[in-house]
C-alpha cells in the first residue's frame, strides 16, 4: 500500500507543490534554517526572514560567529525567540563538533540544540535522502483524517501511533519528495478549516471523509487556559535619550530589550503605578497612556499601557538599565509588543 499511496501523493505534489527556495536545494544549512524559522510560523511570514538570514549569514560559520544581539534583531517580529537562541547555539555546535558540516546522521542531527524528532527527520530526508518520516502539524492532521486516528496528537501515545502510520505509508526510495508532499498536502489541501475534499485524490479512501468526521479530527487532549497579565511600560526621555534594559530572565523574551516596566496584578489604566527605580530624575510630565495594547501569546493575554515620561535632562541610570539615543532604538531587538508601540508613535520606522 505504501508505494501506491506515495506514488499518488508525489504525483499530486509535482502538480500542486509551491515553489519555495528551500525546496530547490540539498544544502543542509539552508534546509535547517528554513525548518527552524517555519516552526509555529506560516510560510508567507517566514519566507522574508529566511531570505534575510541568508543575506546576512551565508554559511553556518557566519551565523555561529554572529552576536546574539544581531540574531535577535533579525528575528524581531517572528516570535518564539527561544528558536533564535537555539539557532545560534546549534550553529556553534555544528562548527565546533562537526567541523562546520551538518552530519548525515539522524541521532547526531537530533543532538543539535533546538532540533527535535521532526526537524532531524526533515534535515535527514531533505538534505541526505535518509528514510525518516516527517510528522509536523500538517501531517498530523492529514494522517488523522485519512487513517481515522483518534488518539490525541498532544500525547506520547498519539505521537507513537502517528509515527507508525507515517513510516508505513512512506516509500523509502523517495523520502525527500514523499515528506515534502505530505507536508504540502496537509498545508494546502487537507487544511484545518474548509479542506479541499472535493479535489482530494484520497477522498474515497479517507476515513474522516467517508464517516463525516473531517471537522472532528485530529483530536487534542488538553487546552491550557490563557493567563491575563497587566504591564505598564515607561518611555522616559529628555527628547534625546531614553532608557532600556536587556531581559536576562529565563522566559520567552530573554535577550531582548525592553522599556522600564512595572507589572501589576489587576487592570488599572487611569493612573500610572510607581515608576521603576532606575535613578533620581526630575519629571516634567507624564502623559496619560499614550497607547494601550492587547497582545496574545500562546498561553498569555498581555494588556499593556505605555506612558510617556518627560524629564528635564538625561541621567546616568543605575542597575542594568542603559541610556541610548532615541534615534538608535532601531538597533536593538524588542518584543513585538514594544515594536508596535514604538512604530505607532513614529519612534521606529516600519520595516
Amino acid at each position: 500500500m505504501n508505494q501506491e499511496f506515495s506514488k499518488i501523493l508525489r504525483h499530486w505534489y509535482r502538480k500542486n507543490g509551491r515553489d519555495l527556495p528551500w525546496r530547490r536545494t540539498k544544502e543542509a544549512y539552508k534546509i535547517w534554517l528554513s525548518e527552524i524559522i517555519l516552526q509555529q510560523t506560516r510560510v508567507d511570514q517566514g519566507l522574508p526572514y529566511y531570505e534575510k538570514f541568508l543575506k546576512n549569514f551565508s554559511s553556518v560559520e557566519a551565523l555561529a560567529n554572529a552576536s546574539e544581539d544581531q540574531i535577535l534583531r533579525l528575528w524581531q517580529g517572528l516570535g518564539y525567540y527561544s528558536r533564535a537562541r537555539n539557532l545560534h547555539a546549534a550553529a556553534k555546535q555544528v562548527v565546533s563538533e562537526f567541523g562546520g558540516q551538518f552530519p548525515a546522521d539522524y541521532e547526531k542531527l537530533r543532538s543539535l540544540k533546538g532540533v527535535g524528532d521532526y526537524t532531524a527527520s526533515a534535515i535527514a530526508s531533505f538534505a541526505f535522502d535518509l528514510p525518516h518520516a516527517v510528522v509536523d502539524g500538517n501531517v498530523f492532521r492529514f494522517l488523522s483524517r485519512f487513517s481515522g486516528i483518534e488518539t490525541p496528537i498532544d500525547t506520547s501515545a498519539g505521537k507513537t501511533d502517528f509515527m507508525e502510520v507515517a513510516v508505513a505509508l512512506m516509500d523509502e526510495r523517495y523520502p525527500a519528495e514523499h515528506n515534502q508532499a505530505m507536508m504540502e498536502f496537509g498545508s494546502t489541501c487537507c487544511k484545518p478549516i474548509s479542506p479541499n475534499c472535493d479535489d482530494c485524490p484520497f477522498s474515497m479512501a479517507c476515513h474522516a471523509y467517508m464517516y463525516n468526521k473531517v471537522s472532528q479530527l485530529p483530536k487534542k487532549s488538553k487546552k491550557l487556559k490563557s493567563r491575563k497579565r497587566y504591564l505598564h511600560y515607561f518611555l522616559i526621555s529628555d527628547g534625546v535619550y531614553t532608557y532600556i534594559r536587556r531581559r536576562e530572565g529565563d522566559d520567552i523574551w530573554k535577550g531582548l530589550y525592553e522599556l522600564p516596566l512595572v507589572e501589576i496584578s489587576e487592570k488599572a489604566e487611569e493612573y500610572p503605578p510607581a515608576l521603576p527605580d532606575i535613578a533620581k530624575m526630575q519629571i516634567q510630565s507624564i502623559t496619560y497612556p499614550s497607547r494601550k495594547m492587547k497582545h496574545l501569546l500562546s498561553h498569555q493575554e498581555l494588556h499593556a499601557c505605555f506612558w510617556r515620561v518627560q524629564i528635564d535632562k538625561a541621567f546616568i541610570p543605575k542597575g542594568d538599565f542603559i541610556r541610548v539615543k532615541m534615534e538608535d532604538l532601531e538597533n536593538y531587538a524588542f518584543p513585538q509588543l514594544i515594536v508596535r508601540y514604538l512604530q505607532d508613535d513614529d519612534i521606529l520606522e516600519r520595516n
